[in-house]
């Protein structure tokens, strides 16, 4: 699939919404950390809940990242990145509350299109990123 000049603007909007999926995500895990964060582990198995903080925090440190990432260095990598690590959080809170799949506002079905958005970000970035020219120390002629 190549980019062209109209579809440019919006895959960069597609881009920039999931930066501030990731980004907002990881403020809120933050920020919520001793109310709905450590909720949404509540159904650990109790030997697994002293960890739950650790887990919240780890979540979005991860989730910082990814953000950052997309939006400073989008690339095939960082799509595949976050595109794993989304099915890895979704497997685990499918594990720990199937209920999640339930939920009016869909916490977890919201990851189904935003999947959809990472593979046609993957697919119209180039197979590999183009490299930075190397800075030359040699003056150029005027």
């Amino acid at each position: 699939m190549s980019t062209n000049t109209k579809a440019a603007p919006s895959l960069d909007l597609l881009r920039y919404s999931l930066v501030v999926v990731w980004l907002a995500t990881a403020f809120v895990s933050v920020w919520e950390l001793h109310g709905q964060s450590l909720d949404l582990l509540a159904k650990l198995p109790r030997p697994l809940q002293r960890w739950a903080t650790a887990v919240v925090l780890a979540g979005a440190a991860v989730d910082a990242v990814i953000g950052l990432w997309l939006a400073w260095r989008p690339s095939r990598m960082a799509y595949a990145t976050a595109l794993a690590v989304m099915i890895g959080m979704t497997l685990a809170a499918t594990a720990i509350d199937p209920g999640w799949w339930l939920h009016p506002l869909g916490p977890l079905t919201k990851n189904l299109p935003i999947a959809a958005i990472l593979w046609v970000l993957w697919r119209a970035s180039p197979a590999s990123p183009a490299r930075p020219k190397a800075l030359s120390l040699r003056r150029q002629p005027s």
